[in-house]
Protein backbone atom coordinates (compact mmCIF):
# COMPACT_ATOMS: atom_id res chain seq x y z
CA UNK A 1 0.00 0.00 0.00
CA UNK A 2 1.13 3.36 -1.07
CA UNK A 3 1.88 6.46 1.76
CA UNK A 4 0.39 8.81 -0.35
CA UNK A 5 -3.66 8.23 -1.52
CA UNK A 6 -3.59 10.18 -4.42
CA UNK A 7 -6.11 8.87 -7.18
CA UNK A 8 -4.98 6.93 -10.04
CA UNK A 9 -5.80 10.53 -12.67
CA UNK A 10 -3.78 12.59 -10.45
CA UNK A 11 -0.68 10.38 -9.72
CA UNK A 12 -0.99 10.17 -13.99
CA UNK A 13 -1.36 14.12 -14.41
CA UNK A 14 2.14 14.28 -11.77
CA UNK A 15 3.81 11.92 -13.70
CA UNK A 16 2.80 13.49 -16.74
CA UNK A 17 3.83 16.80 -15.57
CA UNK A 18 7.79 15.10 -14.61
CA UNK A 19 7.85 14.26 -17.93
CA UNK A 20 7.63 17.30 -20.03
CA UNK A 21 11.26 18.48 -21.02
CA UNK A 22 11.09 21.95 -19.42
CA UNK A 23 9.35 21.48 -16.46
CA UNK A 24 11.07 20.88 -13.27
CA UNK A 25 10.66 20.50 -9.88
CA UNK A 26 10.56 24.66 -8.94
CA UNK A 27 7.86 25.07 -11.71
CA UNK A 28 6.00 21.96 -11.11
CA UNK A 29 5.02 23.00 -7.64
CA UNK A 30 4.45 26.31 -8.43
CA UNK A 31 1.76 24.90 -10.78
CA UNK A 32 0.22 22.66 -8.76
CA UNK A 33 0.24 25.58 -5.99
CA UNK A 34 -1.25 27.83 -8.77
CA UNK A 35 -4.04 25.29 -9.58
CA UNK A 36 -4.80 22.97 -6.69
CA UNK A 37 -3.85 19.49 -8.31
CA UNK A 38 -1.65 18.17 -11.05
CA UNK A 39 -4.51 17.10 -12.86
CA UNK A 40 -6.23 20.69 -12.97
CA UNK A 41 -2.85 22.29 -14.42
CA UNK A 42 -3.90 20.30 -17.56
CA UNK A 43 -7.22 21.58 -17.34
CA UNK A 44 -6.60 25.14 -16.95
CA UNK A 45 -6.05 27.34 -19.99
CA UNK A 46 -2.68 28.48 -21.79
CA UNK A 47 -3.00 32.08 -20.84
CA UNK A 48 -3.80 31.40 -17.35
CA UNK A 49 -1.01 29.07 -16.64
CA UNK A 50 1.32 31.48 -18.37
CA UNK A 51 0.39 34.38 -15.81
CA UNK A 52 2.44 31.98 -12.88
CA UNK A 53 5.61 33.84 -11.77
CA UNK A 54 8.52 32.42 -14.15
CA UNK A 55 6.56 30.53 -16.46
CA UNK A 56 6.69 31.64 -19.97
CA UNK A 57 5.84 30.00 -23.77
CA UNK A 58 9.11 28.13 -23.58
CA UNK A 59 8.15 26.19 -20.35
CA UNK A 60 4.81 25.29 -21.75
CA UNK A 61 6.24 23.59 -25.02
CA UNK A 62 4.73 20.23 -25.43
CA UNK A 63 2.68 20.47 -21.97
CA UNK A 64 -0.59 18.80 -24.09
CA UNK A 65 1.49 16.28 -26.36
CA UNK A 66 0.00 13.32 -25.94
CA UNK A 67 3.24 11.53 -25.94
CA UNK A 68 3.48 12.66 -22.47
CA UNK A 69 0.20 11.32 -21.39
CA UNK A 70 1.66 7.62 -22.93
CA UNK A 71 4.96 7.42 -21.15
CA UNK A 72 3.19 8.66 -17.81
CA UNK A 73 0.30 5.69 -18.28
CA UNK A 74 3.13 3.26 -19.03
CA UNK A 75 5.25 4.53 -15.40
CA UNK A 76 2.09 4.25 -13.72
CA UNK A 77 1.56 0.82 -15.17
CA UNK A 78 5.28 -0.16 -13.69
CA UNK A 79 4.40 1.26 -10.06
CA UNK A 80 1.26 -0.75 -9.77
CA UNK A 81 2.54 -3.97 -11.31
CA UNK A 82 5.96 -3.78 -8.84
CA UNK A 83 4.07 -2.57 -6.05
CA UNK A 84 6.19 0.22 -5.42
CA UNK A 85 5.38 3.15 -2.68
CA UNK A 86 5.81 6.53 -3.45
CA UNK A 87 5.87 9.60 -1.66
CA UNK A 88 4.22 13.20 -3.25
CA UNK A 89 6.23 16.16 -1.69
CA UNK A 90 3.01 17.38 -0.03
CA UNK A 91 1.99 13.47 1.95
CA UNK A 92 3.01 13.42 5.26
CA UNK A 93 5.33 10.36 4.69
CA UNK A 94 7.59 12.73 2.69
CA UNK A 95 11.19 13.21 4.23
CA UNK A 96 10.66 16.28 6.56
CA UNK A 97 13.99 18.10 5.51
CA UNK A 98 13.99 17.19 1.88
CA UNK A 99 10.39 18.94 1.75
CA UNK A 100 12.15 22.69 2.92
CA UNK A 101 14.25 21.98 0.09
CA UNK A 102 12.90 24.45 -2.87
CA UNK A 103 13.65 21.79 -5.54
CA UNK A 104 13.09 18.76 -3.83
CA UNK A 105 11.31 15.94 -6.13
CA UNK A 106 7.60 16.11 -6.96
CA UNK A 107 7.24 12.56 -6.78
CA UNK A 108 9.64 9.72 -4.71
CA UNK A 109 9.48 6.16 -5.66
CA UNK A 110 10.35 4.01 -2.59
CA UNK A 111 11.10 0.36 -1.78
CA UNK A 112 11.89 -1.49 1.25
CA UNK A 113 11.47 -0.98 4.99
CA UNK A 114 11.94 2.91 5.43
CA UNK A 115 10.80 4.47 8.49
CA UNK A 116 11.71 8.67 8.29
CA UNK A 117 9.15 8.80 11.82
CA UNK A 118 10.82 10.73 14.56
CA UNK A 119 14.53 9.51 13.18
CA UNK A 120 17.65 11.79 12.95
CA UNK A 121 19.22 11.32 9.36
CA UNK A 122 22.55 11.87 7.89
CA UNK A 123 23.96 11.32 4.73
CA UNK A 124 27.64 9.91 4.48
CA UNK A 125 29.72 10.06 1.16
CA UNK A 126 33.02 10.30 -0.39
CA UNK A 127 35.54 8.74 -2.88
CA UNK A 128 35.06 5.46 -4.87
CA UNK A 129 38.62 4.93 -3.83
CA UNK A 130 38.21 4.66 -0.24
CA UNK A 131 41.34 3.58 2.00
CA UNK A 132 41.99 1.67 4.68
CA UNK A 133 42.11 4.90 6.78
CA UNK A 134 38.71 5.60 5.49
CA UNK A 135 36.99 2.19 5.98
CA UNK A 136 38.55 2.19 9.63
CA UNK A 137 37.26 5.56 10.63
CA UNK A 138 33.89 4.33 8.69
CA UNK A 139 33.23 1.38 10.52
CA UNK A 140 34.48 3.35 14.01
CA UNK A 141 32.02 6.16 13.14
CA UNK A 142 28.97 4.12 12.50
CA UNK A 143 29.80 2.18 15.91
CA UNK A 144 29.92 5.04 17.97
CA UNK A 145 27.51 6.56 16.63
CA UNK A 146 24.65 3.82 16.71
CA UNK A 147 23.38 4.42 19.95
CA UNK A 148 21.93 7.82 18.56
CA UNK A 149 19.65 5.25 15.92
CA UNK A 150 20.08 7.41 13.27
CA UNK A 151 19.02 6.87 9.66
CA UNK A 152 22.19 6.38 7.00
CA UNK A 153 21.80 7.77 3.80
CA UNK A 154 24.05 7.31 0.98
CA UNK A 155 24.43 6.83 -2.98
CA UNK A 156 24.86 2.90 -2.66
CA UNK A 157 28.16 3.69 -4.95
CA UNK A 158 31.47 1.88 -5.13
CA UNK A 159 33.69 3.05 -2.21
CA UNK A 160 32.86 5.56 1.13
CA UNK A 161 28.75 4.73 -0.34
CA UNK A 162 28.67 0.92 0.27
CA UNK A 163 31.16 1.24 3.17
CA UNK A 164 28.93 2.84 5.51
CA UNK A 165 26.20 1.17 4.28
CA UNK A 166 27.59 -2.05 5.35
CA UNK A 167 28.84 -0.84 8.46
CA UNK A 168 25.68 1.03 9.14
CA UNK A 169 23.57 -2.44 9.23
CA UNK A 170 26.43 -4.31 10.64
CA UNK A 171 25.37 -1.88 13.93
CA UNK A 172 21.87 -2.29 13.06
CA UNK A 173 21.09 0.90 12.05
CA UNK A 174 18.37 1.58 9.03
CA UNK A 175 20.12 3.02 5.89
CA UNK A 176 18.98 4.29 2.86
CA UNK A 177 20.34 4.12 -0.70
CA UNK A 178 19.50 7.28 -2.99
CA UNK A 179 19.66 6.16 -6.55
CA UNK A 180 20.40 7.70 -9.97
CA UNK A 181 18.13 5.39 -11.69
CA UNK A 182 14.71 3.26 -11.54
CA UNK A 183 13.72 1.30 -9.27
CA UNK A 184 13.72 -1.18 -11.89
CA UNK A 185 17.79 -2.02 -11.69
CA UNK A 186 20.74 -1.39 -9.69
CA UNK A 187 23.94 0.07 -10.33
CA UNK A 188 26.74 -0.89 -9.71
CA UNK A 189 25.64 -4.80 -10.54
CA UNK A 190 28.12 -6.11 -8.27
CA UNK A 191 26.50 -4.18 -5.35
CA UNK A 192 22.96 -6.67 -5.98
CA UNK A 193 24.01 -8.65 -3.42
CA UNK A 194 23.44 -5.93 -0.95
CA UNK A 195 19.86 -5.12 -1.98
CA UNK A 196 17.90 -7.72 0.13
CA UNK A 197 19.40 -6.38 3.19
CA UNK A 198 19.72 -2.80 2.61
CA UNK A 199 15.41 -3.43 1.93
CA UNK A 200 15.39 -5.33 4.57
CA UNK A 201 17.74 -2.42 7.29
CA UNK A 202 15.71 0.27 5.19
CA UNK A 203 15.60 0.65 1.49
CA UNK A 204 16.19 2.47 -1.62
CA UNK A 205 15.08 6.02 -2.49
CA UNK A 206 14.81 7.75 -6.32
CA UNK A 207 12.87 9.94 -8.48
CA UNK A 208 13.75 8.71 -11.39
CA UNK A 209 11.65 6.39 -13.29
CA UNK A 210 12.03 3.20 -14.81
CA UNK A 211 12.92 4.16 -18.15
CA UNK A 212 16.19 5.95 -16.83
CA UNK A 213 19.54 4.57 -16.59
CA UNK A 214 22.63 5.33 -14.33
CA UNK A 215 23.92 8.42 -16.63
CA UNK A 216 26.43 10.26 -15.38
CA UNK A 217 24.00 13.67 -14.80
CA UNK A 218 21.43 11.57 -12.82
CA UNK A 219 24.11 10.92 -10.37
CA UNK A 220 24.44 14.96 -10.27
CA UNK A 221 21.09 15.41 -9.78
CA UNK A 222 20.64 12.75 -6.94
CA UNK A 223 23.46 14.78 -4.92
CA UNK A 224 20.58 17.12 -3.94
CA UNK A 225 18.29 14.07 -2.66
CA UNK A 226 21.21 12.82 -0.39
CA UNK A 227 21.73 16.46 0.67
CA UNK A 228 18.13 17.82 1.77
CA UNK A 229 17.39 14.60 3.69
CA UNK A 230 19.40 14.92 6.22
CA UNK A 231 20.44 16.93 9.30
CA UNK A 232 24.20 16.43 8.01
CA UNK A 233 26.49 15.67 5.46
CA UNK A 234 29.56 14.18 6.64
CA UNK A 235 32.77 13.71 3.61
CA UNK A 236 34.49 11.02 4.68
CA UNK A 237 37.38 10.76 1.32
CA UNK A 238 37.34 12.76 -1.59
CA UNK A 239 39.49 13.95 -4.13
CA UNK A 240 40.22 17.54 -5.01
CA UNK A 241 37.31 17.06 -7.43
CA UNK A 242 34.30 14.57 -7.13
CA UNK A 243 30.74 14.23 -6.63
CA UNK A 244 30.85 14.25 -3.01
CA UNK A 245 31.99 17.93 -2.78
CA UNK A 246 29.02 18.51 -5.71
CA UNK A 247 26.73 17.05 -2.49
CA UNK A 248 28.60 19.00 0.42
CA UNK A 249 28.05 22.34 -1.73
CA UNK A 250 24.69 21.59 -1.98
CA UNK A 251 24.12 20.47 1.89
CA UNK A 252 25.92 24.32 2.57
CA UNK A 253 23.62 25.61 0.28
CA UNK A 254 20.40 24.05 2.49
CA UNK A 255 21.97 25.49 4.76
CA UNK A 256 22.80 22.13 6.19
CA UNK A 257 25.73 21.09 8.74
CA UNK A 258 28.89 19.53 6.54
CA UNK A 259 31.44 17.46 7.99
CA UNK A 260 34.99 16.53 6.49
CA UNK A 261 37.09 13.81 8.16
CA UNK A 262 40.60 15.64 8.02
CA UNK A 263 43.82 13.70 6.43
CA UNK A 264 47.56 14.13 5.72
CA UNK A 265 48.43 17.22 3.23
CA UNK A 266 49.86 15.08 1.07
CA UNK A 267 46.93 12.01 0.97
CA UNK A 268 45.56 12.36 -2.58
CA UNK A 269 42.01 11.28 -1.07
CA UNK A 270 41.93 13.60 1.88
CA UNK A 271 42.66 16.45 0.01
CA UNK A 272 38.91 17.34 -1.02
CA UNK A 273 38.20 17.18 3.08
CA UNK A 274 41.01 19.15 3.80
CA UNK A 275 40.43 21.95 1.50
CA UNK A 276 36.31 21.91 2.69
CA UNK A 277 37.95 22.35 5.87
CA UNK A 278 40.27 25.26 4.80
CA UNK A 279 37.32 26.92 3.30
CA UNK A 280 35.74 26.71 6.94
CA UNK A 281 32.67 24.98 4.17
CA UNK A 282 32.85 21.88 7.13
CA UNK A 283 33.22 21.19 10.29
CA UNK A 284 36.72 19.01 11.15
CA UNK A 285 35.48 15.61 12.52
CA UNK A 286 37.66 13.19 14.22
CA UNK A 287 34.86 10.96 16.12
CA UNK A 288 30.92 10.44 16.47
CA UNK A 289 31.36 12.53 19.33
CA UNK A 290 32.13 15.17 17.34
CA UNK A 291 29.09 15.17 15.52
CA UNK A 292 27.04 14.35 18.63
CA UNK A 293 28.03 17.45 19.88
CA UNK A 294 28.01 19.76 17.27
CA UNK A 295 24.45 18.96 16.16
CA UNK A 296 23.36 19.37 19.53
CA UNK A 297 22.11 15.74 20.04
CA UNK A 298 21.96 13.89 23.46
CA UNK A 299 25.33 14.15 25.56
CA UNK A 300 26.38 11.53 27.80
CA UNK A 301 27.21 13.13 31.38
CA UNK A 302 30.73 12.61 31.04
CA UNK A 303 31.24 14.11 27.93
CA UNK A 304 28.96 16.76 28.32
CA UNK A 305 31.95 17.63 31.16
CA UNK A 306 34.33 17.39 28.58
CA UNK A 307 33.03 19.75 26.80
CA UNK A 308 32.00 22.58 29.67
CA UNK A 309 34.35 26.05 29.26
CA UNK A 310 37.72 26.51 31.32
CA UNK A 311 37.27 28.28 34.19
CA UNK A 312 39.22 31.64 34.13
CA UNK A 313 40.59 31.36 30.64
CA UNK A 314 42.14 34.62 29.23
CA UNK A 315 40.18 36.17 25.85
CA UNK A 316 41.98 38.76 24.09
CA UNK A 317 40.18 42.01 23.26
CA UNK A 318 38.15 40.71 20.50
CA UNK A 319 37.39 37.79 21.77
CA UNK A 320 36.31 39.27 24.81
CA UNK A 321 34.09 41.65 22.59
CA UNK A 322 32.62 38.40 21.08
CA UNK A 323 31.92 37.07 23.95
CA UNK A 324 30.27 39.84 25.62
CA UNK A 325 27.95 39.91 22.69
CA UNK A 326 26.94 36.80 22.18
CA UNK A 327 26.62 35.92 26.24
CA UNK A 328 23.99 39.56 26.14
CA UNK A 329 22.15 38.14 22.51
CA UNK A 330 21.94 34.64 22.55
CA UNK A 331 22.56 32.34 19.11
CA UNK A 332 23.94 34.28 16.48
CA UNK A 333 24.98 33.79 12.86
CA UNK A 334 28.45 34.53 11.92
CA UNK A 335 27.90 37.73 9.76
CA UNK A 336 25.25 39.28 12.46
CA UNK A 337 28.47 38.79 14.90
CA UNK A 338 30.91 40.55 12.36
CA UNK A 339 28.41 43.02 12.28
CA UNK A 340 27.15 43.67 15.86
CA UNK A 341 31.24 43.27 16.66
CA UNK A 342 32.38 45.83 13.33
CA UNK A 343 34.68 43.38 12.56
CA UNK A 344 35.39 41.86 9.01
CA UNK A 345 34.04 38.28 8.22
CA UNK A 346 37.15 36.52 7.82
CA UNK A 347 38.67 37.59 11.37
CA UNK A 348 35.44 36.38 13.33
CA UNK A 349 35.65 33.31 11.92
CA UNK A 350 39.05 32.78 12.87
CA UNK A 351 38.35 34.16 16.41
CA UNK A 352 35.23 31.82 16.70
CA UNK A 353 37.87 29.12 16.01
CA UNK A 354 40.28 29.77 18.53
CA UNK A 355 37.38 30.77 21.11
CA UNK A 356 35.82 26.89 20.45
CA UNK A 357 39.32 26.10 21.01
CA UNK A 358 39.23 27.53 24.31
CA UNK A 359 35.83 26.27 25.13
CA UNK A 360 33.82 29.15 25.38
CA UNK A 361 31.74 29.32 22.59
CA UNK A 362 30.24 26.53 20.53
CA UNK A 363 28.92 26.25 16.87
CA UNK A 364 25.78 25.76 16.14
CA UNK A 365 23.54 23.49 13.14
CA UNK A 366 22.72 26.56 10.13
CA UNK A 367 26.35 28.44 11.02
CA UNK A 368 25.13 29.83 14.35
CA UNK A 369 27.04 30.08 17.37
CA UNK A 370 26.62 30.75 21.14
CA UNK A 371 28.77 31.36 24.62
CA UNK A 372 29.13 28.37 26.45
Amino acid sequence: MNDSQLAEAELIALLRLQNVPNIGDVIAKKMIAHCGSARAVFEDKRQHLLKIDGIGTYTLQGLYDTEHIEAAESEYGFIQDNGLAYSYFMDESYPRLLKHCIDSPVLLFKNGNIDFEERKVISVVGTRNITSYGTTFCEQFMEEIAPMDPIIVSGFAYGVDICAQRAAMGQGLQTIGCLAHGLNQIYPKVHSKYVADVKKNGGFLTEFWSTSNPDRENFLKRNRIIAGISEATVVIESAERGGSLVTADIANSYNRDVFAVPGRAEDKFSAGCNNLIKQQKAHMITSAADLIYLLGWEIEKEEAKNVQKQLFVELDNTEQSIYTYLQKEGKQLLDSIAIACQLPVFRVSSTLLNMEMKGVIRPLPGKMFEAI
